[in-house]
């Protein structure tokens, strides 16, 4: 359970390196957290909307339809809340981890890179009627999802032993000791 919360007491640090098992954990937390969030809406949403029917009179009851759209409402002002305060960490733990295995913080980049690249000669290619502008722009996309399976290898893959440029091993052992006494 510690693991889970480290990269929330770690808020901004993108220095350092973290072990594979926090972040993992980290993810893991955030996909509880979505998942009772998302579950709580669908319940709330359900529940006011199984009260619009219809009245004694015929009319129909609209008041469990306004009711559906306000919770709605009220979640997805909750999940911004909970987006926003789950992103830095997010993206602070995903950096020391590619700094585990000893890589920048900056392939962080390459997807969305890629994916604004796409939108921009999607757009272009649409202006231009253009059919080979489009299939540029799906040969970017699947270019994105590669980016996007490259980056979770890295997460994949154990770190470096010992230290490396961004600081001491966080599984510790002897390469630790010679960067103690220096």
């Amino acid at each position: 359970m510690e693991w889970m919360f480290m990269p929330l007491r770690r808020y901004a640090e993108f220095s350092g390196r973290s072990r594979r098992q926090e972040f993992w954990m980290f993810m893991l937390l955030q996909f509880l957290i979505w998942m009772v969030a998302f579950v709580a809406m669908m319940v709330m949403g359900f529940g006011a909307l199984s009260m619009a029917g219809v009245n004694p009179d015929g009319t129909p009851r609209l008041g469990g339809m306004a009711g559906m759209f306000a919770s709605m409402g009220i979640f997805l002002v909750i999940f911004g809340i909970i987006w926003l305060a789950l992103f830095i960490p997010s993206i602070a733990v995903s950096v020391r981890r590619l700094h585990d295995t000893d890589r920048t913080g900056f392939w962080l980049l390459v997807p969305p890179a890629i994916y604004i690249v796409t939108i921009a000669v999607v757009v272009a290619g649409a202006a231009n009627q253009s059919g080979t502008t489009a299939a540029i722009g799906i040969v970017l996309s699947l270019l994105q999802w590669v980016a996007s399976i490259v980056l979770l290898v890295f997460y994949c893959l154990p770190g470096t032993n010992g230290p490396n440029k961004y600081g001491p091993d966080p599984l510790g052992g002897v390469g630790n000791l010679s960067q103690t006494f220096q």
